[in-house]
């Protein structure tokens, strides 16, 4: 298979969102980890809270997966994803959505969401523009309409793991405390949440495979394949074929400014 050769080729990671390879181990992370049905109860809870479910706007919604869910709650669906393998799965995911293929800073967005969806994106924009780029979701959300933003808890087994092959720290508490340097009134307030979530296999191909998605991190450094497997086998695994790891993820709720 693919991925088996992959690891013969002596490195992991480095893999771009408009590979197959990367498509592929995205599929079996999500295949092994229980963070799906995780995010999609957490995130029940939010929408059935809602005064309004006029418009949803997923930024970076990647397969659709999490729009498909969400999207029955609302009146109308915008996407924004500038990949287009991405767009294609999509499009077959949830065909009435309407989608937007530039990136946040390029994209024009004709709605005002009353939830906005930042999932896992802000990996792949750089630190100094994390502000910005929110700045810039708010604009297209109604007053006093959500933005819920993801990334995984930078102290969870994963990311540890991340900050250990490639240097990279991403901690969504930074990210809150900018937020009142943000143009008056464009934020109402804030709260962190966290939704947890293990990765688990019986597969050691598969599970130095995963570690190599989440160490693809933009500008990280090649990283050979034995130091990774070395990594799963000691904290990752249990002695007795299983391996897992924990994935917490961080939920920023930004309120929209009235």
């Amino acid at each position: 298979m693919e991925h088996h050769k992959t690891a013969e080729a002596g490195e992991v990671g480095r893999l771009r969102t408009d590979q197959e390879a990367y498509r592929e181990a995205f599929g079996r992370f999500l295949a092994g980890t229980d963070e799906t049905a995780a995010t999609h109860a957490y995130l029940r809870e939010v929408v059935e809270r809602l005064p309004a479910r006029r418009v949803f706007l997923d930024v970076g919604a990647g397969d659709g997966t999490t729009t498909r869910f969400l999207a029955p709650w609302f009146g109308r669906t915008v996407c924004v994803e500038p990949s287009a393998p991405m767009r294609r799965a999509l499009a077959r995911a949830v065909p009435q959505a309407e989608v937007v293929g530039e990136a946040v800073d390029a994209a024009r967005v004709d709605a005002r969401a009353d939830l906005a969806l930042l999932s896992h994106v802000l990996y792949y924009v750089p630190r100094v523009r994390w502000a910005a780029t929110v700045a810039r979701i708010l604009e297209w959300v109604a007053p006093g309409g959500l933005l819920l933003v993801l990334l995984q808890d930078p102290g969870n087994a994963c990311m540890r793991m991340v900050h250990h092959f490639t240097g990279h720290r991403f901690d969504l508490r930074e990210l809150a405390g900018e937020l009142a340097a943000l143009p008056a009134g464009l934020v109402a307030g804030s709260a962190l949440d966290v939704v947890p979530a293990c990765y688990r296999s019986r597969d050691l191909e598969e599970t130095v495979m995963v570690a190599g998605f989440h160490l693809s991190v933009p500008g990280g450094p090649p990283v050979a394949r034995e130091a990774v497997e070395a990594y799963v086998r000691r904290h990752f695994g249990d002695g007795e074929g299983s391996y897992a790891f924990r994935h917490d993820q961080h939920v920023l709720r930004v309120e929209r400014g009235r």
